[in-house]
């Protein structure tokens, strides 16, 4: 007898349905949210150097600065709080270009992803990082005596404006971490920026009381109408003086304009940068 040999067809492999961009910012957030849980230390910037900012002005220099029937203290918060927003495009910028120097983001090219699901996940990661620094300062701030004192809707529209213009500025932070070469070069850059940006300013001190040049730049500054809205949406401290320039009078307006201003700007130079950068 001759055995006869049967040949099988190989099993056909079942199609594999890439991910929705939905689910694969997702997957990218709970990524970068999971460095957090593993490496704590990197909540320092806005747990402890948040407290040690909240503390310093308000027992440090606080005593020298004067603020029309306000107290110093819930003057100070919404400034603080905004400053940390614009200091996260800093981070986000930095994790950005440490993911392309080493090549991780390479390794998500090479996965049936949507590749703006990179930037998403990454932008949403930074905000919710952002966003416990803010928590953290609203606890502060609450133990040492300052309050909302104009109702849940305007304290929670407050918190809104936040977030908004934080997630302007961090892609801000995204075109300059997918421009830049290096962690450092990225860090030297961003903090030459922010700096001033959130100095002059009226976070810490009242513009009334700068120079007439300083002032108008100051009252200008896209930070100081989303300063003055969270101040006077938290009923922290007064309306704009009479003589203040037009984005203070309509704060919470120019504050809307300035984030959607800045999105509409800096999202599609950041995608563009991202998509050349990633090419190299």
């Amino acid at each position: 007898m001759t055995a006869v040999q049967t040949t099988r067809a190989p099993a056909a492999r079942p199609p594999i349905a890439p991910p929705s961009l939905v689910r694969a910012s997702a997957t990218i957030v709970w990524r970068n949210l999971l460095h957090i849980r593993r490496m704590p230390e990197m909540l320092l910037d806005v747990t402890v150097q948040s407290v040690m900012f909240v503390l310093l002005f308000a027992y440090v220099f606080g005593g020298a600065i004067a603020v029309r029937g306000a107290d110093y203290k819930e003057f100070l918060l919404p400034g603080i709080m905004v400053q940390t927003m614009v200091f996260s495009s800093a981070i986000v910028a930095m994790g950005l270009t440490s993911d392309l120097q080493k090549g991780i983001v390479d390794r998500f090219k090479s996965l049936p992803i949507p590749r703006s699901a990179v930037l998403v996940g990454r932008s949403i990661s930074s905000l919710i990082h952002s966003s416990i620094g803010v928590a953290v300062m609203a606890v502060t701030g609450l133990l040492i005596g300052w309050r909302i004192r104009n109702g849940v809707v305007d304290g929670v529209l407050a918190f809104l404006l936040l977030l908004l213009f934080g997630f302007a500025v961090i892609w801000l932070g995204i075109w300059v971490g997918s421009m830049m070469r290096t962690v450092e070069a990225v860090q030297g850059f961003m903090f030459t920026v922010m700096f001033p940006l959130t100095f002059v300013a009226n976070t810490f001190a009242p513009p009334e009381s700068m120079p007439a040049w300083l002032r108008t730049i100051a009252e200008w500054n896209p930070v100081s109408a989303i300063t003055q809205a969270c101040r006077e949406l938290w009923g922290n401290g007064p309306p704009a003086a009479a003589d203040a320039a037009w984005p203070l009078q309509n704060p919470v307006a120019v504050s809307i304009g300035w984030s959607l201003v800045l999105t509409a700007i800096f999202a599609p130079l950041a995608v563009t940068a991202f998509r050349r950068r990633s090419r190299d």
